[in-house]
């Protein structure tokens, strides 16, 4: 899964890399967290644009938002068949930025949190679906999710599951909207290579929420001080 993630990046840099002509600005996080917002990268009438929605995706044909389920993460497996995401794959996708992401390690009497940054730095692409709610009164939620797909090896010793990260080559493909045949699908959601990620192991600051900042993707090798399990995640 993928509950915490980091952007760090300027915003100068992921127009650049992005390819959008959006004016945007952004602070750097060193804690995203669902239901907050984040950046995303879509296509319009053949354009790129910069975004920023809430994560937690709210398919349109929800009711009532403030009771229905956090959708932070989709499977890649079961897109094609959950109706909260079925229609998204279809017609509304978009990258996700970021610096790198969070994942906590089961065992003994608390999760051990690790940072996974790119081994060759820099800012990666995950895969995400959007989605539009509005209400009778004209009110509006720009929501998305990201996808998950297994684990590649270095995270899988972490956690069974990891954010997709779309390769530079293929954006331009998962932007388009419109169906996209189901095996280019799965070629662009898949697991990144080996060894793409390098794991840190980092102190429990992260599990709360509020905390944010670059302290918290400093190492922090074993053993660290035993702080009250805090139960932060989704999943």
């Amino acid at each position: 899964m993928c509950g915490r993630f980091v952007l760090n990046a300027s915003p100068e840099e992921i127009r650049e890399l992005f390819g959008y002509t959006d004016e945007t600005w952004f602070p750097a996080r060193f804690n995203i967290a669902p239901t907050q917002p984040i950046g995303v990268v879509r296509q319009v009438a053949g354009m790129r644009h910069f975004s920023m929605m809430r994560w937690g995706l709210v398919p349109s044909w929800v009711k009532d938002p403030s009771s229905y389920q956090l959708l932070i993460n989709a499977r890649a497996e079961s897109l094609y068949d959950r109706p909260a995401f079925r229609d998204a794959i279809l017609h509304r996708r978009c990258l996700v930025p970021a610096s790198g992401f969070y994942e906590w390690k089961r065992g003994g009497k608390a999760s051990r949190p690790y940072w996974l940054p790119p081994t060759t730095g820099g800012v990666v692409a995950f895969a995400g679906i959007y989605e539009t709610w509005s209400d009778q009164d004209g009110r509006t939620i720009d929501s998305a999710c990201i996808i998950t797909v297994p684990a590649n090896r270095e995270t899988a010793a972490i956690h069974d599951r990891m954010p997709a990260v779309v390769r530079p080559e293929d954006y331009a493909t998962w932007l388009t909207p419109g169906e996209l045949p189901p095996p280019v699908v799965e070629s662009i959601l898949r697991p990144p290579a080996d060894n793409f990620f390098a794991p840190v192991p980092v102190g429990p600051r992260v599990n709360a929420a509020a905390n944010d900042g670059p302290d918290l993707i400093v190492e922090v090798p074993e053993p660290i001080p035993e702080e009250p399990a805090q139960r932060s995640l989704f999943g």
